[in-house]
């Protein structure tokens, strides 16, 4: 019978003691969602890429300080958050696209960056239709301010407690509840549009 592979903060323990390939193994973990968070922080492939990568060589060079009372994917989260917010302060980038803009995500991206589910049996205009739902909210989510951006993504996304987001964040638990609301009331109505056409 075939062992069951080993959590993170045993992979954590053993690439602090040196172990590429443990660390390797916590890459291939985590490398996909921490590059969605970035990139639907900044919108840019290429940027998103870059600062994911950069986001892990970091965890590497610090992996001594991961501490096992924590999920490793907290940790890894936390490391790529500020490292995107650092970039965004410094290059004073604007993140807010707008729909048809270059920065704009478009259908294939999307699907590169989340999982589309298709429910058996559903009609193509249903799907096409949930589709063209999915792009709206996506725009509108990319519209929030960054740290708005990125409790809604880490919540609604990524299904983290809002004390987890705290950690991540470095942010007291009333003000990740603060910007939880306040991107909720944002989005509700960026998106009431869609409420008149239903």
């Amino acid at each position: 019978m075939k062992s069951p592979p080993p959590d993170d903060k045993t992979l954590a323990a053993r690439a602090a003691e040196g172990s590429q390939r443990a660390f390797r193994e916590l890459l291939e973990r985590y490398e996909r969602p921490v590059f969605s968070l970035v990139y639907r922080m900044v919108r840019d492939r290429a940027l998103a890429e870059d600062l994911a990568q950069e986001a892990f060589v970091r965890a590497f060079n610090a992996i001594g300080g991961y501490n096992p009372g924590y999920k490793f994917s907290s940790w890894i989260f936390k490391i790529a958050h500020n490292l995107t917010i650092d970039h965004l302060r410094r290059k004073r980038v604007d993140t807010i696209s707008l729909d048809g803009s270059p920065d704009a995500l478009t259908a294939e991206e999307q699907a590169r960056t989340r999982p589309v589910v298709e429910s058996p049996g559903e009609r193509p205009d249903a799907y096409a239709e949930n589709r063209e739902l999915g792009s709206e909210i996506e725009a509108a989510i990319g519209r929030l301010r960054p740290h708005y951006r990125t409790v809604t993504l880490l919540r609604h996304v990524e299904g983290y407690s809002y004390n987890e987001i705290a950690e991540i964040m470095d942010l007291p638990l009333g003000t990740v509840k603060t910007y939880i609301h306040r991107a909720r009331l944002e989005l509700k109505e960026s998106l009431d549009h869609l409420r008149e056409n239903l």
